[in-house]
């Protein structure tokens, strides 16, 4: 397996931080692990909701949102690992081609949750690749800052489906966690979505 994610020019809580200050009122599903530690560093608020178990269940929830909140922008940003799990669910997403839903992969090539091992993705697998080959259409790879400065507009305006692949940098960070809480996250992000209504 390769080692090469060590050498990556983009840093995982930049380009949190980067996708987080792009909108300010777009609606972001985190994946469980790494994502979710890195937008809570990044400047955690209602508007992002962390997923703390159902590894593989970003993109299915974010679709979901979706569907359900047309006239909203989702954004799933999620890891390699967690999105390895869950690789049908993009066929879904090319079936039912939301428009308003960006898919970002934090892809280090490694399981940050459980010890960085190499996931797949360090070797042979193409999650761009495989996105396009399920059918979303809009698909890529960002590798440097350039490239996210040029991607930034349309992964937060496009005509989605959007699918990037991020390849950010393997390299040991502290864990920020985001509240435990459920029912909190819950009323927050809702209050979020639906504004005092929700209360």
């Amino acid at each position: 397996m390769s080692d090469r994610a060590k050498d990556f020019p983009l840093h995982r809580r930049d380009v949190a931080k980067t996708l987080l200050n792009a909108r300010v009122d777009m609606l972001i599903v985190t994946g469980l692990g790494s994502t979710n530690w890195d937008f809570t560093a990044a400047g955690d608020c209602p508007r992002i909701f962390p997923l703390w178990g159902a590894m593989g269940g970003a993109v299915t929830m974010g679709l979901g949102l979706a569907l359900a909140q047309p006239d909203k922008r989702v954004m799933v940003a999620t890891g390699d690992g967690e999105m390895l799990m869950g690789i049908g669910s993009l066929a879904t997403v090319a079936v039912k081609v939301p428009k308003n839903l960006t898919i970002c992969v934090f892809d280090n090539e490694r399981y940050g949750e459980t010890g960085m091992q190499t996931t797949h993705t360090a070797s042979v697998t193409d999650l761009a690749a495989t996105a396009h080959g399920l059918g979303i259409a809009d698909t890529g790879i960002i590798r440097t800052e350039d490239e996210l400065a040029e991607s930034l507009d349309h992964l937060t305006t496009g005509h989605g489906p959007v699918f990037r692949v991020i390849k950010v940098r393997a390299e040991p960070l502290d864990f920020v966690l985001p509240s435990k809480d459920g029912v909190h996250l819950k009323n927050r992000f809702r209050q979020a979505l639906l504004g005092d209504d929700a209360l």
